[in-house]
């Protein structure tokens, strides 16, 4: 398998609590047992592994620092990992940074630029939607400290080069036109829509039943904002079924049927499964064998059996899924999305009944326009 994206989990702590978080707030608790943040040590072995990486597979891959909060690695050692990844790598190993946006400043800016690195910033939409969850440890709100990070990057002479969008966790009771008009406001060049994590022992926020509708019906809702918008931003879920319904590929795993790589490489240096994993049991995201990047090639591990068998969960094995005609579009949705504590992943996603009802109606408006 090529390795198509590496995860670097740089901080294992956050300045701010989101209830609905996969990483505090669903039962996993290894984040108490890791470092608070990577030291120089283990960002010297993650440099030297992913020039080995690409040496070996000879083939691009995107790298992505996320946490826990990511800008909460100290600064000197940010600096230490962006220079060198934008030495030792091709242009096209692209390097990207999710963060909350509050922690932004000038000099991270002038970072980003010298090292070709961009921002995402995760904010949920208007002030009173994105701080009904993404509080303070206080239960302050975080909408105020967010906006002023993305108008920080806008302002900067290379924002346009930096900020590449925002990622924003849907809120099912939320009026979508008016989140979708508030990205605009803020000339994102994309948004990234992605459902509350949960699964069939517990159902994600806002979701009444496993057969409800509730997020598939905000998301057809965004989808005539967006067919209907002759200057929109890219919105990759949607995008993604667009494509998948008229034969294309999708760029994210949970849609479509392709297998996608992704190495995640924790603040001690631990290589783990997928994180998002977290949401289903303590310890989910955990191989076996405990791998690192100070004694273990990338490529070695991504070869192994039980690497593979990892990236093959992203496949529904369950009979509801495979004689389904939607398969090639919604995927399966993503794995976490299909555990039962009885059955394992081996069940559709509780979301299915809303990727019907969105791909079902974006599927209409596209024969409509053909």
């Amino acid at each position: 398998m090529q390795v198509d994206t590496v995860l670097l989990k740089v901080a294992s702590r956050c300045n701010i609590d989101c209830s609905y978080c996969y990483v505090y707030h669903q039962g996993d608790t290894n984040w108490q047992r890791m470092p608070k943040h990577m030291s120089l040590a283990t960002v010297h072995d993650v440099i030297r592994q992913l020039a080995t990486l690409y040496e070996d597979q000879q083939h691009p891959f995107a790298i992505v620092l996320h946490g826990g909060e990511p800008l909460l690695l100290p600064r000197n050692i940010l600096s230490v990992l962006l220079q060198e990844l934008s030495d030792r790598l091709p242009a096209f190993c692209c390097r990207a940074i999710q963060t909350n946006g509050i922690l932004i400043d000038d000099d991270l800016l002038d970072l980003c630029l010298r090292t070709n690195t961009t921002l995402s910033v995760s904010l949920d939409g208007p002030a009173d939607i994105n701080d009904a969850f993404r509080i303070g440890f206080g239960g302050e709100g975080t909408h105020a400290r967010a906006v002023a990070g993305i108008e920080r990057v806008r302002r900067h002479p290379a924002g346009e080069r930096i900020l590449t969008g925002a990622l924003c966790v849907v809120d099912p009771e939320s009026e979508p036109q008016r989140v979708y008009e508030f990205f605009k406001s803020l000339a994102v060049p994309s948004v990234d829509f992605l459902f509350k994590d949960g699964n069939y022992a517990k159902l994600p926020p806002g979701k009444a039943a496993i057969d409800s509708t509730e997020y598939g019906k905000w998301l057809a809702t965004l989808w005539d904002c967006y067919i209907g918008d002759p200057d929109p931003p890219r919105v990759r879920i949607l995008d993604d079924f667009g494509r998948l319904l008229l034969g294309g590929a999708s760029v994210k795993e949970g849609r479509g049927q392709g297998t996608f790589c992704i190495v995640v490489i924790d603040t001690d240096g631990t290589i783990t499964k997928n994180d998002t994993l977290k949401s289903t049991y303590d310890g989910a995201d955990r191989f076996e064998r405990k791998w690192s990047v100070a004694s273990d090639r990338l490529s070695e591990v991504a070869a192994s059996s039980a690497f593979i068998e990892s990236s093959q969960i992203q496949h529904p094995t369950s009979t509801v899924c495979q004689t389904c005609s939607l398969l090639s579009v919604c995927g399966g949705g993503m794995p976490l999305t299909r555990w039962h504590p009885e059955t394992g992943l081996a069940n559709p996603s509780v979301y299915c009944a809303d990727y019907k009802l969105v791909i079902g109606h974006i599927r209409e408006t596209l024969q409509w326009y053909r």
